[in-house]
């Protein structure tokens, strides 16, 4: 399966050690060796860089590392592919227009196309490449369309994550979809189940961290992170699939989980298990034996 990583602040800062410590899973110490992106938010649009190379011996991934871009939203993936080729058109994150705004998504997992397909229809949006991951983004702005096309500025937040996880509800049911997705006013982060170190595919999927400074020209320095501010009361919120750092304080998402967080800050969440496919499937068996 993919990584993902994810930043969101009160203030634009810049991520420096986490993308270099991420991008060790892009090939050096890990098997995500099929491509890379990183989008950030920027005056209200979005800045993408891509490759369908490993992060790990990237140029590209040097050069931000050199010159990082400040942002107060980040999204990042790592790609270990399972369906599609190896091509730009195949690597996250994804990017779209919707209701004047730019969104962005990102998605760890491996869904049944069959079934992707009956239960998630879509509308305008429709994918370049094959993924199984840029099928899901468009079906999600599919349901998404509606309440962004009759408002000027941002829908209701509460609305948004209400659509956010019913969809995400549905994409369970097609394998592990842990996925972030931003739309320029908001992070979301939804937790499923991902490939555990053992080899079994089982919660945690997402991994969050919440830190805060009140001085001017902070900086969050920890093993594998460097988080640069020179803004006061500087909150940051970091969403991982593993745990780059070995310091207290990351936390993992509820499978099925689903959380809104806006300049750094946790403002909403919903939470509603449900049999996903994996447990449907010893249901059945034990039924039939």
């Amino acid at each position: 399966m993919c990584e993902l990583l994810g930043m969101s602040s009160r203030h634009p800062a810049t991520l420096r050690y986490s993308l270099e410590e991420f991008s060790r899973h892009g090939g050096l110490a890990g098997p995500h060796k099929d491509g890379w992106g990183i989008a950030h938010y920027l005056d209200g649009d979005v800045r993408v860089m891509k490759e369908a190379a490993p992060a790990s011996d990237s140029a590209c991934v040097r050069f931000l590392q050199e010159h990082p871009v400040a942002s107060d939203c980040v999204i990042a993936h790592i790609r270990k592919a399972t369906q599609g080729d190896r091509s730009l058109r195949n690597c996250q994150p994804f990017l779209r227009e919707l209701g004047g705004a730019m969104h962005v998504f990102a998605h760890n997992g491996d869904l049944e196309p069959g079934r992707l397909r009956a239960r998630l229809p879509l509308s305008h949006a429709r994918p370049v490449g094959q993924s199984d991951s840029e099928y899901a983004f468009c079906a999600l702005l599919a349901r998404l369309e509606d309440l962004w096309r009759r408002s000027s500025a941002p829908p209701p937040l509460l609305e948004r994550l209400d659509a956010i996880e019913a969809f995400a509800r549905e994409l369970r049911s097609c394998g592990p979809a842990n996925f972030l997705y931003a739309d320029g006013d908001a992070l979301f982060a939804h937790g499923h189940r991902r490939t555990q170190a053992s080899g079994g595919i089982r919660p945690p999927g997402l991994h969050m961290l919440m830190r805060k400074c009140a001085h001017p020209g902070g900086t969050f320095d920890t093993a594998g992170l460097a988080i640069r501010s020179d803004a006061a009361e500087q909150h940051v919120a970091i969403f991982s699939s593993v745990r780059l750092t070995s310091e207290g304080g990351w936390r993992p998402l509820e499978e099925g989980q689903v959380v809104a967080v806006r300049g750094g800050d946790l403002v909403a969440e919903r939470f509603a298990p449900e049999l996903t496919p994996l447990a449907v499937a010893s249901d059945e068996a034990a039924a039939v034996s």
